[in-house]
């Protein structure tokens, strides 16, 4: 089995989130994506957060319970890092091939990660632009230490299960974001 991860806040879930799942599944080959709602991000203030329950219930919205899995595993599993959470499901579901899906814009906060380095080393990345994100993050710290671990977008099929390894691929960027959704929300208008 290959399966996708795209963890988040997912303060609120949106159409971007979708849209990467989609093209993960194409062009990854993957059997499901699990949204990993996260009950806390350790990186993200606590202000403005939408309740758990009312993020998850977002994510199951814009997922299809088949392919696309909206999930609190995190919560059950009572991790607040990454590299905690991966280090429970490769010992929960050793026979899944996991790959971490991420937006550029991730590339240039993964830094901020606890155990990051050992993070890259677990699990393969799948990233994917970010409307004004993507040269910033090709810039970035994360990008030239994954330099060696980088495939070309024609071996995406091959990363679930091979870390180290990453690969950008470089498909129509959605311009969805959740801080111009919460913005809208409360009539703050750039």
């Amino acid at each position: 089995m290959r399966v996708g991860l795209l963890g988040g806040s997912f303060n609120p879930a949106h159409a971007g989130h979708r849209y990467l799942a989609l093209v993960a599944l194409r062009r990854l080959r993957l059997d499901q994506v699990w949204l990993l709602v996260s009950p806390g991000n350790p990186l993200k203030s606590a202000e403005g957060m939408a309740p758990f329950s009312e993020r998850l219930a977002g994510a199951y919205a814009i997922a299809d319970g088949r392919r696309i899995i909206a999930t609190g595993i995190e919560a059950t599993l009572g991790t607040r890092f990454t590299t905690d959470t991966l280090r429970l499901l490769r010992r929960r579901f050793p026979r899944v091939h996991f790959v971490w899906l991420a937006g550029a814009d991730i590339l240039v906060q993964l830094p901020r990660w606890r155990r990051w380095v050992q993070m890259l080393r677990q699990i393969a990345f799948a990233v994917i632009p970010r409307p004004g994100h993507t040269q910033r993050a090709l810039a970035s710290q994360a990008v030239q230490r994954m330099r060696h671990a980088r495939r070309p977008e024609h071996a995406a099929v091959t990363l679930p299960g091979h870390p180290p390894a990453w690969v950008f691929l470089p498909v129509q960027q959605n311009a969805a974001s959740a801080t111009v959704i919460r913005d809208h929300a409360r009539g703050v208008v750039p």
